[in-house]
């Protein structure tokens, strides 16, 4: 057992003696009940020391743990709680505390339609109950989508990666005109830009599939799982969004920003690479070390006129296609009279 399970095991032993109107406890008796608590709970002898339950009553009298219980010794020997209500399970909050935990709800709730959340409802709802923030409307919002579709299997890809298992999944990409199946070893679930993926093992390579793609999951026990172990920070460390690339070296992305969005682009960085290069009145030289891939793209295309891409040269030549390209549909555009 931990030590911290079996302290929490003594402050709740010492709490019911401390209590008890009907009967003096001596330190000595202090002892003796948390080391057969211990024995009850672990089920082989454990003798608590008395430096151990000195130090314990020393931690519930202090504001160490919040308990600043009223911890006296009468008769210069019996130990009690000098106020007879208290208890540590009882312990009460002041405002600060509340507005803390009414906020804590607040984000909470906005999970509450979430699958793997579902669980959480019945708690979320005590907590409303106890701190009273029922009638408050929430101040942080989270952006969701709850007509996002794939968020139904949620579940059993979370256990699945948990539990090690490999998956049968009937999947239709978008340029694909069938569904076929993919039998993945799934590892990490990720979500960006509001929509969910699953990174996977498939064919000896990593994969990401999208959620909303997905059109029936199984189970395979008869196959071995095999574990990655990847580390999410690690394993997305080089690229912005999702898709990462075993065969593509990151690359130095210089980019100019004009002076109106480049306090935007600072505050919020494309990568936690990026870089200041130069600063002037027109505008903002940044660089960031990433691999080039279609999320990128789509992350500087959507700055529109506000940025250009110096560096590397076929980026560069990439966008100035993507634009050359949107601005003739502009110019061959026909609307239909509106009026």
């Amino acid at each position: 057992m931990s030590s911290n399970k079996n302290a929490l095991i003594r402050y709740k032993t010492l709490d019911k003696c401390l209590k008890n109107k009907y009967r003096k406890y001596t330190l000595e008796d202090l002892i003796d009940e948390c080391s057969e608590a211990l024995f009850e709970f672990e089920g082989k002898e454990s003798y608590v020391s008395k430096r151990t339950v000195q130090l314990d009553l020393q931690n519930m009298r202090s504001e160490k743990f919040g308990y600043e219980a009223p911890i006296e010794v009468y008769e210069r020997k019996y130990y009690r709680y000098s106020d007879p209500e208290y208890s540590i399970h009882n312990i009460s909050v002041n405002e600060s505390d509340l507005k803390a935990m009414n906020n804590a709800v607040q984000i909470l709730k906005q999970f509450k339609d979430f699958s793997m959340f579902k669980e959480m409802n019945g708690v979320i709802q005590k907590l409303e109950d106890s701190i009273h923030s029922t009638t408050q409307k929430s101040i942080i919002h989270l952006d969701k989508n709850e007509q996002l579709k794939g968020l139904e299997h949620i579940d059993i890809l979370y256990e699945s990666i948990a539990n090690k298992k490999v998956l049968k999944i009937l999947y239709k990409s978008f340029t694909a005109r069938e569904s076929n199946i993919y039998t993945v070893h799934p590892q990490l679930l990720k979500e960006f830009n509001n929509r969910w993926f699953l990174i996977c093992l498939y064919k000896q390579k990593m994969y990401n599939l999208a959620l909303d793609r997905m059109e029936r999951i199984e189970t395979d026990d008869a196959l071995q799982y095999i574990d990655k172990d990847l580390d999410g920070d690690e394993y997305f460390k080089d690229i912005v969004g999702v898709t990462v690339s075993d065969s593509i070296a990151p690359r130095t992305v210089v980019f100019w920003v004009d002076s109106g969005n480049a306090p935007y682009v600072k505050t919020k960085p494309l990568h936690k690479s990026q870089e200041v290069i130069h600063e002037d009145q027109e505008g903002t030289l940044f660089k960031i070390c990433v691999q080039i891939n279609f999320e990128l793209e789509r992350l500087l295309l959507g700055f529109g006129e506000a940025l250009i891409v110096h560096k590397p040269r076929k980026l560069r030549l990439r966008m100035e296609e993507k634009f050359r390209a949107a601005g003739k549909n502009y110019q061959n555009l026909v609307v239909p009279d509106e009026n």
